[in-house]
């Protein structure tokens, strides 16, 4: 790497690190990255909010375009959306929380490695349909569920969201990540095409399908004995 190249635009990764692990507000934290790694970079102030001012009035339609969607699954759920989903795991004698969730980090990160990042999420598929499934599954085999159960149970149908996401969307080739990567590189000399960046993801993103697909098998061993347990604190406490 040549010798001239300023490193100092990288603060801006301690001040996304220190701000979130600060519990800062977020979008307030993405600004001041980007105005210091801006002025770290030596761009002038009157260009950083121009770029900034720039981005705003580009973007402005984007709370409608989140907005909608939201719009149209809260409906969907006033007529009964998690209930069906819910009744239709439950008729599934095999179907167990664990083995949903693996299903859906398959799913999940092969969709995600051909770009179709879209097709999940949380607002319209985790909190609908995936965590209600995940609960009914559970619920077939145990009666009523704890709200702390409920609880465990969404966070992984969460986690197992945005594992298959993350991991997934590395190995296609016109993601945004890697196009970053490779234009860094060809600045500083480094000649690389996105799809050998790609590939090199295929590896992690294997990786993290078979560590967390272990801990959703683990799962429903973890959710049997809690609420053997807490069963059996019902009972002490009764007698």
């Amino acid at each position: 790497m040549p010798a001239d190249i300023n490193l100092w635009p990288l603060i801006g990764v301690l001040i996304i690190i220190a701000g979130f692990a600060l519990r800062f507000n977020p979008m307030l934290v993405v600004i001041i990255t980007a105005i210091g790694t801006a002025l770290a970079a030596g761009f002038p102030i009157d260009k950083v909010l121009a770029s900034i001012g720039a981005g705003f009035v580009k973007t402005r339609n984007l709370p409608l375009i989140i907005l909608l969607p939201l719009a149209v699954i809260g409906l969907l759920e006033r007529h009964g959306l998690r209930q069906h989903a819910q009744n239709w795991i439950s008729s599934i004698k095999s179907a167990t929380a664990g083995r949903l969730l693996i299903v859906y980090l398959a799913a999940r990160q092969l969709t995600a490695a051909i770009g179709l990042t879209s097709l999940g999420g949380h607002p319209q598929m985790v909190r609908p349909l995936l965590a209600p499934m995940a609960e009914g599954a559970t619920e077939a085999r145990y009666g009523k569920l704890s709200q702390n159960v409920r609880d465990k149970l969404r966070a992984f149908s969460a986690a197992t969201d945005n594992v298959g996401l993350f991991f997934g969307e590395d190995i296609f080739v016109a993601f945004g990540a890697i196009v970053l990567m490779t234009t860094f590189l060809k600045e500083a000399g480094i000649d690389l095409e996105p799809i050998h960046v790609a590939l090199w993801g295929i590896p992690t993103a294997a990786c993290a399908f078979a560590i967390h697909a272990f801990r959703l098998y683990r799962l429903d061993k973890v959710l049997a004995r809690e609420i053997a347990e807490e069963k059996q604190n019902a009972k002490g406490e009764t007698a």
